[in-house]
């Protein structure tokens, strides 16, 4: 994550709200807690960022068209210019990476990745 953090700290945006932007960006509005799972964040941290990610202009809330109690999340134009500001960069990390690893241990680490990401969240008891 260091190269990740490097790079948004220069524009002005948590590893979080990078998330949450990367997730509203690929998969378009969604449920609050759709975000949550999928950019991996706990209920209250994604409640807390999401409001101040409002405030910043960067995510709207809007009224979902077929179930009007539903509010989702989506990303605004000036969230879409973080993601578009920073991509180059994003990528070329993602590439390095992918070099360092090999093609397919780094497919490997995303399909690991991928299945924690889709785990239960909830600690053992």
């Amino acid at each position: 994550m260091a190269p990740i953090r490097g790079m948004l700290a220069a524009s002005g945006v948590t590893e979080q709200q990078w998330r949450i932007l990367r997730v509203l960006a690929e998969h378009g509005p969604l449920d609050a807690s759709t975000v949550a799972q999928r950019a991996s964040l706990l209920f209250p941290s994604l409640t807390r960022t999401a409001n101040a990610m409002r405030q910043r202009g960067l995510i709207s809330q809007v009224q979902d068209q077929t179930d009007r109690r539903r509010q989702l999340l989506d990303i605004t134009p000036d969230g879409r210019q973080v993601i578009e500001d920073n991509l180059k960069e994003a990528l070329a990390i993602s590439q390095h990476y992918k070099t360092h690893l090999g093609a397919a241990r780094y497919a490997d680490l995303l399909a690991l990745l991928q299945a924690l990401a889709e785990s239960d969240h909830s600690p053992p008891k």
